[in-house]
């Protein structure tokens, strides 16, 4: 938490993920405009907002005071930063006194990543899930002997460097389960500046323009001399790449196949007559085969509801196979029109993320952060 004037404090996004994680009162003021607001904003089980675009408040804010609590911490919310700053000083100027800016905007909590332990592993290693809790994005690393590796990492790499260093662990390898297309993907870039190898499925590469290690069915990636190994599983449906895996005999990573409550859409590469029948499979008769007990570990969640304890998205196979209202249509003409029809609309700059994850475009780092704003929409439904 920060300083700038004796009047206003910033909050940086780390320190407002508790408030959502331990389901803390927070009140929001969002000052963007009704549209950005409506497409994405902070939530949280206790978490109130309210929005009033900012070019209303600049003449001052006597015109909403009344709505803002005495009591609670009130956070103030813009973009960048700047025209929250200047809200907060008006309401501190106005009476309140427990305000806060955010630090950097909705553009830092759309890349804060908060790391979660998901359990120990055979031997002595560990898995983590990285939670990219303003955006819905879902990273995981495996920790072994020494050794790492990264699941579907996302593009603020220095954390996983950082959080590598911490662990004494070097990053061997770093895996895509499928070509993304709500988020950039940083597995290359990472795999580049530390020496390591990367893995992308190679029906999802063909229009690639770099070189890569071909993730196919079977293959098993080791990470530490303890054998934790990472069986690929060949899931297709989001794309007809898309690769799933088995960590340690206990975990399953789906990638954007299957999330908690909900499963992957197959649009985005505007081939989803084309993708429903891999999706179905995957999902039906592939995944049916496996372990009930199997923990399923998602590329994304949709809601504040997905997080478990201590942010953790996490549940049983068995269990999806009950409660996840995608694993149970079971006529073939309703499970055709539920992921073909009244889709969300498409995650923000899908195209071009796409078009940079293959290699074919370089967006400078601001640009890249501004593709990636609002939320993933990977699911059939975000609702």
């Amino acid at each position: 938490m920060t300083t700038t004037n004796d009047k206003i404090k910033g909050m940086s996004a780390k320190e407002i993920t508790p408030y959502v994680l331990e389901k803390k009162p927070l009140f929001i003021l969002d000052v963007r405009n009704e549209t950005d607001y409506k497409d994405w904003k902070i939530e949280g089980e206790k978490i109130t907002s309210i929005n009033i675009p900012y070019f209303e408040l600049l003449e001052g804010v006597e015109s909403v005071i009344d709505r803002i609590p005495v009591q609670d911490t009130v956070l103030v919310v813009c973009a960048k930063e700047g025209s929250s700053k200047f809200v907060a000083e008006q309401l501190v100027e106005a009476g309140r006194t427990n305000v806060f800016y955010l630090e950097g905007g909705m553009k830092a909590w759309s890349e804060y990543l908060e790391p979660v332990k998901v359990g120990d592993l055979q031997g002595g290693g560990e898995l983590y899930q990285f939670v990219r809790i303003g955006k819905g994005c879902l990273s995981y690393m495996v920790v072994s002997n020494g050794e790492a590796a990264i699941v579907d990492t996302l593009r603020v790499t220095e954390v996983f460097e950082e959080f590598a260093k911490s662990k004494g662990a070097q990053i061997k390898h770093t895996i895509d389960t499928h070509l993304h297309a709500d988020h950039i993907s940083g597995g290359r870039k990472l795999a580049d500046q530390v020496g390591a190898t990367y893995w992308l499925p190679p029906k999802d590469a063909q229009e690639v323009v770099f070189d890569y290690e071909k993730l196919e069915d079977g293959e098993e990636i080791l990470v530490g001399e303890t054998r934790i190994n990472i069986q690929a599983l060949y899931s297709p449906g989001h794309t007809i790449g898309s690769t799933s895996f088995i960590v340690d005999n206990k975990y399953l990573l789906t990638g954007d196949i299957l999330f908690i409550e909900s499963i992957g859409r197959p649009d985005l590469a505007g081939l989803a007559e084309d993708w429903v029948s891999d999706l179905r499979n995957t999902l039906y008769s592939r995944y049916k085969q496996l372990s009930e007990d199997l923990i399923v570990l998602p590329a994304h969640f949709g809601k504040v509801t997905e997080l478990g304890e201590g942010g953790l998205v996490a549940a049983r196979l068995g269990d999806l196979y009950r409660n996840n209202p995608g694993l149970n249509m079971h006529d073939k003409l309703e499970f055709q029109r539920a992921v073909t029809e009244n889709l969300p609309q498409h995650p923000n700059s899908y195209q071009q993320i796409r078009q940079t994850n293959m290699g074919k475009v370089t967006p400078t780092n601001e640009e890249q952060r501004e593709m990636e704003i609002g939320p993933n929409r990977c699911a059939i439904h975000d609702k």
